[in-house]
């Protein structure tokens, strides 16, 4: 397959990441896959999903490879695409309040909370959808936007609110951060897509509240929030290995943070350059305090799920999605910086993902590690998300830009 990281072996990876999700078709969106790559029967359709296979598919649509033998091809990536968006504006879409149901199943919808993150996947995959040409995509993301400027935006702190009951009456006091993260994702995918550049800017004015808030915390990132924005430091004391709000700092959210500070920096370009700089120094010391955290630090390689504000341990299981995020901040580190040392890290972090997170079996990468490096399922259950894998095998071949899709459109 090549050396892990280069041309070729990203190509194989992106190939059979693709091969693999498209077992998550289902006739409501895309459903939960277990290990093997089968579907999880026991599982509802959730929001999430269905948007974040939506978004690779558009992805691999306008990558526009050869596939692998059973793999998919543009037509058929084309297809992926459309169904997500059909799901998304179909059983997943609330037709008496708007917005989208957090999850259904073939009687409706088993969760009908209105969730800050699952709505920003809505907007990117729309946005992708766009870019990729999928019918319908339009269509979703002019009500995707509206939905998120109309309740989850606030324009007084230039912050997202988090979670809504159904009929957007009630307002769960709980803020945070995972989905302010990926709201300024969506949200640069957006500015991308329409040329509005108040979308870019939005995600700019959420990054500076990170940056302020990490800066004053030795750049752990407080991630649990009031109402009134005042951190919750010992939320989910209890609860720390939760896979959506853990207690502690996430080390794979400093990593991720740190590449979404890049792209809000070139998203805003010339408008705004002390903002710009602040934001590339920021990414690099949130970088920095991670692998320092969470690199091999409980003598095995591998980064720590979550520590505590002291930088200990706290869940030690090592997740894909982190080890992801590293591969991809030192791959744009490296671009903007030509600091060599982070062209060694791209290369160790991509030498640990293929010996241990690879699944040269089954496919798909394993979604958690035990702490001797092991599969284990102690925060995540079979593989249901390529997500973070795919855009980690495509970043590299990427020019820096705001989203996945932007660049990809943009290439000669």
């Amino acid at each position: 397959m090549g050396i892990p990281g280069d041309p070729a072996y990203l190509a194989k990876q992106r190939a059979e990441l693709l091969r693999f999700a498209r077992g998550a078709q289902h006739p409501l969106g895309f459903g939960w896959l277990t290990g093997d790559g089968t579907l999880d029967p026991t599982r509802p359709v959730e929001l999430w999903i269905t948007c974040r296979m939506t978004h690779i598919f558009a992805l691999g649509a306008l990558v526009d490879e050869p596939p692998l033998v059973g793999g998919a091809d543009r037509r058929d990536l084309l297809a992926l695409t459309a169904h997500g968006v059909r799901s998304i504006k179909g059983p997943l879409r609330d037709q008496e309040y708007g917005g989208w149901f957090s999850a259904v199943d073939a009687e409706g919808p088993v969760d009908a909370s209105k969730r800050a993150y699952a709505h920003a996947f809505v907007v990117l995959a729309a946005a992708s959808a766009v870019q990729a040409g999928a019918a319908g995509g339009d269509a979703l993301l002019e009500a995707a936007l509206d939905v998120s400027l109309r309740h989850f935006w606030d324009e007084e702190t230039g912050l997202s609110v988090e979670d809504w009951d159904r009929s957007w009456i009630a307002l769960d006091p709980y803020r945070g951060v995972n989905a302010n993260m990926h709201t300024v994702e969506a949200y640069l995918a957006a500015g991308d897509v329409t040329g509005d550049p108040a979308w870019h800017q939005r995600a700019g004015r959420i990054a500076r509240h990170v940056v302020a808030w990490a800066a004053g915390n030795d750049w752990r990132i407080p991630e649990h929030f009031d109402e009134s924005w005042t951190p919750l430091l010992d939320f989910n004391r209890d609860r720390p290995a939760d896979p959506f709000r853990p207690y502690g700092a996430t080390v794979g959210h400093g990593l991720e943070w740190a590449r979404l500070l890049l792209a809000v920096e070139d998203a805003l370009g010339a408008e705004s350059a002390s903002a710009a700089a602040n934001f590339r120094e920021a990414a690099i010391a949130l970088y920095d305090r991670a692998i320092t955290d969470g690199w091999a630090v409980d003598g095995a390689d591998g980064f720590v799920y979550t520590t505590d504000w002291a930088g200990n341990p706290v869940v030690r299981e090592r997740m894909h999605w982190v080890a992801a995020e590293a591969a991809n901040i030192a791959t744009v580190l490296h671009r903007v910086s030509g600091d060599e040392r982070y062209t060694a890290d791209a290369a160790a972090w991509w030498a640990y993902i293929d010996r241990y997170l690879v699944d040269h079996q089954h496919g798909s990468w394993h979604h958690e590690l035990d702490p001797q490096n092991h599969p284990s399922t102690t925060v995540w259950s079979g593989k249901p998300d390529v997500y973070h894998a795919y855009q980690a095998a495509l970043l590299p071949e990427l020019p820096l830009a705001p989203s996945f899709a932007g660049a990809l459109s943009s290439r000669p």
